[in-house]
């Protein structure tokens, strides 16, 4: 008889917790939510709302994104980032992002920056998706930037995909690539504020990267928050940082520069599916820092 009862008990568990898990992952995929990040600053400027969605993978919120987009549009952004793999490597073509990008191009500005989703299918499908990012409204930048003047304050914008550093068993700033050191070098060369969209947090987490390059703020996705978010411990995968990372989600200081991940919006082909992790859309408020 207690084995019997016991039986039940464990088997009435199983069933809750598979329950459970379904449902995370539903929600994980389905429900967006809003999270609100502050970034301060002691360069001259007045309060700017930025935008940061990445990692859509395709998905689609409602027909068109009509639920993303409306989601975006209740936050008042003065500036849209999107931080790459809004197609997948295997897309055969990029209606959903396209029409994306057309509907946010008429909220606010919008920048756009590579993943490597993105780069495969360049490679793979499509080599002219850059030019029909920028025929729907957004920059699209890569080894570029563009200077911007918001409400007064001056930004520079810049996307890049590539490590910050280079393979000399060292991850050391002066091994990057050439092309990589002339476009950051160019980059940071300004009184503007320095905002740099790499899809990757590994690009400028490794090696002495941080304390090399003159950056402001750098914004990413790629990690999808950890894939699996555990209670108490946090996301699980974060790619070249391994299990449990410490740049996955939120916003971080690390040497001269400040970096905000975001968590990101759907996942490709995982091994695991997102769980307990709902999809963000991150407003990243830049205000002048109060601290004297």
């Amino acid at each position: 008889m207690k084995q019997h009862k016991f039986l039940k008990i464990t088997i009435s568990l199983i069933l809750l917790v598979a329950l459970i898990t379904v449902a995370s992952i539903f929600l994980s995929y389905n429900v967006l939510t809003v999270r609100t990040f502050s970034y301060e600053t002691d360069k001259a400027v007045d309060p700017v709302r930025a935008v940061v969605i990445s990692d859509l993978h395709e998905h689609e919120f409602g027909k068109d994104n009509v639920k993303l987009v409306e989601k975006i549009r209740e936050q008042e952004p003065d500036i849209i980032l999107m931080v790459g793999d809004f197609v997948n490597q295997d897309s055969t073509e990029s209606t959903v992002v396209v029409k994306l990008v057309e509907q946010l191009s008429k909220l606010a500005p919008v920048c756009y920056s590579l993943g490597n989703h993105e780069e495969s299918y360049m490679a793979k499908t499509d080599w002219k998706f850059p030019k029909e990012i920028e025929k729907a409204g957004a920059h699209f930048l890569d080894k570029e930037y563009v200077d911007m003047d918001i409400r007064g304050t001056k930004l520079r914008i810049g996307g890049m995909f590539s490590y910050a550093f280079g393979a000399d068993g060292k991850d050391s700033a002066a091994a990057a690539p050439e092309d990589v050191k002339k476009f950051l070098m160019d980059f940071q060369d300004t009184e503007r504020l320095k905002i740099m969209m790499a899809h990757r947090p590994d690009s400028f987490i490794f090696g002495d990267a941080a304390s090399v390059w003159d950056v402001d703020l750098v914004v990413s996705g790629h990690d999808h928050g950890g894939q699996v978010v555990v209670p108490f411990a946090g996301g699980v995968f974060g790619g070249d940082q391994g299990y449990f990372p410490k740049y996955v989600h939120g916003m971080y200081e690390k040497d001269r520069l400040h970096l905000f991940v975001s968590s990101g919006l759907g996942s490709a082909n995982e091994p695991l599916p997102r769980v307990n992790n709902l999809p963000e859309v991150a407003v990243v408020e830049i205000e002048k820092s109060t601290q004297t």
